[in-house]
């Protein structure tokens, strides 16, 4: 039987439920605890209230069952027939309220446990998040992951989503969003193609070259972002490739088939590696950033709060930030100095 909001009673009518439900509630509590310690008196201790009291709620509730519960004598206290039926009907439901609330306060002060249920972008949970879980399930083997790649926007309530990694900060102000990392925008080409292309040095070359494009999840396709003059650019150049994964835009970019605007953690190693060099570092867009979002910080259980720290720990001892310094750098020399980004770093240091 489903009770809806429009099925509760309504006037007296409520009034007399709640006072049921109240005395019936106390009624069964005070019911076990006698049952369980075969004394009133020591009942009364066990529940912190007085001997009268415990002896009250049974009576009212041998009122309302319309049954004596309890034969008491100057010397003891039994249960009766009825009592023993009750007791065994009663006890298992009793037991799952004192199991449930233990274990409220194991996953507030005990050891980390129970499941995780993570949602990131598919691009940043499969190269960022999903290495690090294995190290996090080292260190908390009884916290079980949970983890969900979705491009589209994080509905916490209804997918019932503990942890959100999102590019660029939720406008929800009900989302607690802690920026994990920088998210840079970088326009990146193989070696191979520049030197058969050579490579744009103003936004207006792009429609010039072969690029490859990203389909969101909406079904849009993806705008490429800049920054000219202290003012925000967007376009989506004409593409040779259009791919809904961002991993088939780096593919595409890797084999030399053209140019691709792609996220700062996706290039690094390759920038680092020589097999990707960067271009248009002057018209770089603000760094939108990439954070993890949850719902509140209150109440918050201990399996989501360790995951919280571990993995921004994590992540930020990721190198994902590694072209810092570019925005000064302009033309050919951006070309020039990007495949070698170490050593800038260190001239710049």
């Amino acid at each position: 039987m489903t009770f809806n909001l429009q099925d509760k009673p309504q006037g007296e009518a409520a009034d007399s439920l709640a006072s049921s439900f109240t005395a019936s509630y106390a009624g069964v509590v005070a019911f076990i605890a006698v049952a369980a310690e075969g004394s009133f008196a020591r009942a009364a201790d066990r529940l912190g209230v007085g001997r009268s009291a415990v002896s009250r709620s049974v009576q009212k509730l041998e009122a309302q069952l319309d049954a004596r519960l309890f034969l008491r004598t100057t010397r003891s206290t039994s249960l009766t027939r009825e009592g023993e039926l009750f007791y065994r009907n009663c006890h298992p439901g009793v037991q799952r309220i004192v199991q449930a609330l233990e274990d409220m306060r194991e996953l507030r002060a005990g050891p980390p446990r129970g499941q995780l249920r993570i949602s990131a972008t598919t691009g940043f949970g499969r190269q960022v998040i999903a290495p690090l879980l294995a190290g996090f399930r080292a260190r908390f083997p009884d916290i079980a992951i949970d983890l969900m790649l979705d491009d589209r926007p994080t509905d916490f309530t209804s997918d019932r989503i503990d942890i959100a990694f999102r590019d660029g900060q939720l406008e929800d102000s009900q989302i607690v969003a802690k920026r994990l990392v920088p998210m840079q925008m970088l326009v990146c080409a193989s070696p191979e193609y520049a030197d058969e292309h050579g490579l744009p040095r103003h936004i207006e070359e792009l429609a010039s070259h072969a690029c490859v494009n990203y389909r969101m999840a909406s079904g849009r396709v993806a705008e490429w972002e800049f920054k000219s003059g202290g003012c925000r650019q967007k376009l989506v150049p004409p593409a040779v490739y259009t791919f809904n994964d961002a991993d088939l835009v780096l593919q595409g970019v890797l084999a030399g088939e053209g140019l691709a605007q792609l996220a700062g953690y996706q290039v690094a190693e390759h920038l680092r590696a020589g097999r990707l060099l960067a271009c248009l570092a002057q018209y770089a867009p603000d760094d939108r950033g990439h954070y993890l979002c949850y719902l509140s910080r209150q109440q918050m259980p201990a399996r989501i709060r360790v995951f919280i720290d571990y993995i921004t720990e994590a992540v930020r001892a990721l190198d994902l930030y590694y072209i810092s310094g570019l925005d000064s750098i302009d033309g050919e020399a951006s070309i020039a100095m990007v495949s070698n980004a170490r050593v800038l770093e260190e001239l710049q240091d």
